[in-house]
Parts: C-alpha cells; structure tokens; sequence
C-alpha cells in the first residue's frame, strides 16, 4: 500500500515540476476562451489531453528504447507555439477584423501542439521515470497524470475567471497572449541547443 502511494506521490512532483509552464498557457487560453469564444473550453480540454498523452507516449517508447529524435533536435517543437504567436500578431496587425484578444490556438489540435512543443523537458524527465517503473508503477504514474492534467486545467479555468487577470486580458490581450507564445517557443529553442547544433 505504502509503495502505490509513494509512486503516485512521486509521479504528481514530476508532473507540477514538468508543467509549470503550461498552466500560465492554460490560464491565457482560458481567458481567450472567457473573452472570445475561442478556443472552445472543451477544445482547450480536450487537446491538453491529447498533448499530455503524446508526451507520455513518446517517453514511454523512448524507455523502451525505441529511436527517438536526439533531445537537443527536440528544440526544433519551440516553432510551433513561435509561429503560431506570430502569425496572430501578424492577422492582428492586419486587421482581421477580429474583436477581443487574438488567440493563438484555436482548435484542440492546435492547443495539443502548443502541449507537446512545450514539453520537451516533460520527455527528458519522463522517459527515466518509466524505464525505472515496473508496469504496476507505470500505470500508477500515467492515472495521476491524467488526473492532475484535469486539475491544471480546472486552474487555468479558475485563473482565467479572475476579473484582474481578464481586465488584463481586455486591455493587452492582443499582444499579450501571441507574445506569451513567441516567449515559450522562444525559450524552448534556446534551452534545448539545437541553435548551435544547427550552426
């Protein structure tokens, strides 16, 4: 009894050490939510979900020792949420005629790529973790991930609803949020040292 409770303890400090960052995420899309209509809550939802399950997927193949990209080319991921935080800023500036915040992610499939960009620390620290659970452990570990993806995105929500951080968000909105993306993508690149791989 005592070691399921210590696996799942263990596993939910990985997963709010790993996934810091993607709550400040959750809570933009959420207020782009609030704000706009879009992202749909149940898009932003669904694919946290999806990119929480590709994480854990890929990680998991890694432990088996399956060939993965090499981590630093992981880096290259930072150009998703990098392009899709330009390209707002971009339509914005071109006057879409869009009210209210620009959203960088739009669809589930969208909020699943900005997931997974952002989770290359999340496949570094993952991957040991499964290749040193047995296969009790390691469905210990995935349960409490899947729960606490819920709770993140039960914060997020809440932080969104929060009427200073929504009078932010109408106020700087349509530059505040691309650019928290241009900044994660940004940072991604620059952590992962595939800049001096590739020069």
């Amino acid at each position: 009894m005592a070691q399921p409770l210590g696996t799942a303890l263990a596993a939910a400090g990985v997963f709010a050490g790993t996934n810091i960052d993607d709550l400040l995420v959750l809570t933009v899309l959420f207020l782009s939510a609030r704000a706009s209509g879009v992202p749909a809550r149940g898009a932003i939802w669904a694919g946290q979900y999806a990119g929480i399950a590709a994480l854990i997927a890929v990680s998991a193949a890694a432990a088996l020792g399956l060939a993965v990209v090499p981590g630093r080319w992981v880096g290259l991921l930072g150009l998703v949420p990098l392009a899709l935080g330009v390209r707002t800023l971009l339509r914005h500036r071109a006057g879409d005629g869009q009210d209210g915040p620009a959203v960088p992610a739009r669809t589930a499939w969208a909020v699943a790529g900005v997931t997974v960009a952002n989770g290359a620390d999340n496949i570094a620290v993952y991957t040991p973790v499964l290749r040193t659970a047995g296969l009790g452990a390691g469905i210990v570990i995935v349960a409490v991930f899947a729960l606490l993806t819920a709770v993140w995105c039960l914060a997020g929500s809440w932080l969104g609803g929060h009427r200073h951080v929504v009078a932010l968000l109408e106020k700087a909105g349509h530059r505040l949020v691309p650019a928290v993306f241009i900044l994660i993508g940004a940072v991604i690149i620059a952590e992962s040292g595939v800049l001096s791989a590739l020069f």
